[in-house]
């Protein structure tokens, strides 16, 4: 399946995106996660595409979007509506895989009108737990910009205890796929799955934490099923 590579000015910035599938086609946006780019979904999208309209997002200083000064969960969720609006999505599927997952939990949360149903992958929204170093940049050239790493960790280790109160307001249909070994907690993912009223949680065993790259077929039957129910 084509993979189609776009450009678009939202609020001043220029973002770029990847399109598959028909553009008559129900739409579902993915979100990336942190260091990645939209093209981590191409494999997702290939299939997907058959019978939907994906659009892959590159955040805001990854893959060729803009390098801002600042970068947050909330403003990434406003890209994402400012992205939506420009595409003319009504209401669309929210794909979220780790930092593209809390914002995906953001977005729900803030805009639920806008969401048909929402898939995170292996991640919960942030919560206190011991704080995690922020590494020193490495010298080699990076395909994101750094700037992003120190301030998505500092919302880690300081997160807004609402974004976990609010779970409870996510009204849509949700899916969540834990990697079963991996680094991210699969209590909390339990825990939210219980906190959402309509939520499923489907556990990948020994996937890890890049569920849909380390057992694409596992990942791709959660969500077909899902979609489908």
């Amino acid at each position: 399946m084509e993979t189609r590579v776009n450009q678009i000015e939202l609020n001043g910035l220029t973002f770029q995106y990847r399109e598959s599938g028909e553009p008559s086609a129900p739409p579902i946006v993915a979100l990336h996660a942190l260091g990645k780019s939209a093209k981590s979904w191409d494999q997702v999208a290939a299939v997907l595409g058959e019978n939907y309209r994906v659009l892959a997002l590159d955040q805001r200083g990854h893959g060729g979007s803009a390098r801002t000064s600042t970068y947050t969960f909330e403003l990434m969720c406003d890209d994402l509506l400012h992205f939506a609006n420009a595409m003319n999505l009504g209401q669309f599927t929210l794909i979220g895989h780790s930092m593209g997952g809390t914002v995906s939990y953001l977005f729900s949360e803030t805009f639920p009108s806008r969401i048909e149903r929402l898939i995170v992958e292996d991640t919960p929204p942030p919560f206190p737990d011991k704080p995690i170093e922020v590494p020193s940049k490495p010298s080699d050239p990076l395909p994101f910009d750094w700037l992003v790493v120190p301030s998505i960790l500092r919302q880690l280790n300081e997160p807004n205890p609402e974004w976990w109160a609010r779970l409870t307001e996510i009204i849509i249909p949700t899916l969540i796929i834990g990697g079963g070994s991996s680094h991210i907690s699969q209590n909390k993912l339990q825990e939210v799955s219980e906190l959402i009223p309509t939520c499923e949680l489907v556990t990948i065993v020994d996937a890890g934490h890049h569920v849909h790259d380390a057992n694409l077929p596992a990942f791709l039957t959660a969500v077909k099923s899902f979609l489908n129910s």
